[in-house]
């Protein structure tokens, strides 16, 4: 049977069939957050719509401050501590914008001593004026939008988290804090130290960006980051008077030469350069040329044990006349598994299998591409994972991005459990 129906199975049962499934310790708890989960969903789905219908372009300010201020009255409505911040660290990558979008920061206040956050974004990748042609719609089991898998369903999941467990009357956690950023699509510039120093100080990081289409979480991520060559050098006729000139062409191809062979694929190192420029004329020697290059790591060190070979490297020159500049961003770090994360993973997983009779994966190899979750792993001290949105698909697509409605209730079950039983002590 596909877990989706097992699924459906399980929300269509009666509360004394639930007790009888989950067994008497925990039977009563369980099967009345599996009903106000399954409640949820409709009134999680209209928040979802509202989330859609705000276009949030990561560059478009106006935009991401609208849905702001959206996320903002909503938790403050729920009884956290709420401010909106302009970031003021901003770390300046090549393509980041003059001005990027706020970040909304939230604090519940419980009674007991754990730390927990929970994290999403609220910018996609979308230009401003693309809505119309995908607005909110429900198809069957799935629910489409620009935006709706990468991440707003995963803001919205954090939106209906703390109604549930008030409604329980959940509230052993110490703090229950809430980031959601708006400059996730553009690595992050103003939000990365925020989250680095918030994550540093939490028991538990739980990232909602979403659960691929199996509902996976994911103790690792790979690391991206970004190098860029410039070579100065000194114009000439190229006819009359090449010995004039500093042909920067001729510096920047024997420096991508030196610099091709610092991959360790077998380690999850790589280095490929990808792009290259050089010139304005035929007849005119070249005085600038440059070139990028996409890196990958699965370690924070190796991107700092990359960048110090590099710049070893581009020291030998070809002319000895020509200038040799290297920029070398991490645009995100590699998201690395502690034994606390995968403590926290593995009770996730048997919440899911003996309670849910749904599958899990857990993976722990880094697969795909860059997370927030990794700067929260920064300097944590805590378990941090990433995937505890939704299932769907199509992320960064204009015509096909949807997640899946029978995961709604799962996922708020999921999150609600995982913070009752770190706050309660019941994760070993």
């Amino acid at each position: 049977m596909p877990w989706h129906s097992s699924a459906s199975t399980i929300f269509r049962a009666t509360p004394l069939a639930l007790a009888l499934a989950f067994g008497a310790a925990h039977a009563a708890p369980q099967s009345e957050l599996l009903e106000l989960a399954q409640k949820e969903q409709q009134p999680y789905l209209d928040t979802l719509r509202d989330l859609v219908h705000i276009e949030s372009g990561s560059k478009d300010v106006a935009g991401v401050k609208k849905i702001a201020e959206y996320i903002a009255a909503k938790l403050k409505a729920q009884g956290a501590k709420v401010e909106v911040i302009e970031p003021s660290d901003v770390y300046r990558l090549d393509d980041t914008p003059e001005k990027v979008g706020p970040m909304v920061h939230a604090e519940f206040k419980g009674k007991g001593s754990s730390r927990i956050m929970l994290i999403a974004h609220m910018d996609t990748v979308y230009l401003p004026g693309m809505l119309k042609d995908q607005p909110f719609r429900v198809d069957g089991d799935k629910a489409y939008g620009l935006g709706i898998a990468d991440d707003k369903q995963g803001v919205a999941l954090i939106l209906h988290i703390a109604p549930l467990l008030k409604k329980l009357g959940i509230e052993d956690y110490g703090t229950l804090t809430v980031l959601i950023n708006g400059d996730e699509e553009i690595s992050s510039p103003g939000a990365r130290s925020t989250i680095t120093r918030l994550g540093a100080e939490q028991d538990a990081v739980f990232s909602f960006e979403g659960g691929g289409t199996d509902g996976s979480l994911r103790l690792a991520t790979s690391g991206i980051g970004a190098a860029y060559l410039k070579v100065q050098g000194k114009a000439s006729h190229a006819g009359a008077k090449p010995e004039d000139g500093v042909n920067a062409l001729y510096e920047l191809s024997h420096q991508l030469l030196q610099l091709k062979d610092l991959s360790k694929p077998d380690d999850g190192l790589k280095l490929n350069w990808t792009v290259a420029k050089a010139g304005t004329n035929r007849n005119v020697i070249p005085a600038e040329a440059t070139a990028q290059a996409d890196a990958r790591a699965l370690r924070v060190a190796d991107f700092t044990a990359l960048e110090k070979a590099m710049q070893d490297k581009i020291g030998n020159k070809l002319l000895s006349a020509s200038k040799v500049e290297l920029k070398f961003e991490v645009r995100r770090p590699p998201l690395e598994a502690n034994d606390t994360a995968r403590k926290l993973a593995a009770h996730a997983q048997g919440i899911y299998d003996q309670e849910l009779k749904l599958p899990m994966k857990i993976m722990s190899k880094a697969t795909g591409g860059g997370t927030d979750a990794a700067f929260a792993a920064l300097k944590a001290k805590g378990g941090v994972i990433e995937g505890f949105g939704l299932s769907g698909y199509g992320a960064h697509s204009n015509d096909a991005e949807y997640v899946q409605i029978n995961t709604i209730a799962p996922r708020l079950y999921l999150a609600a459990r995982m913070i009752q039983d770190l706050s309660r002590g019941q994760i070993k």
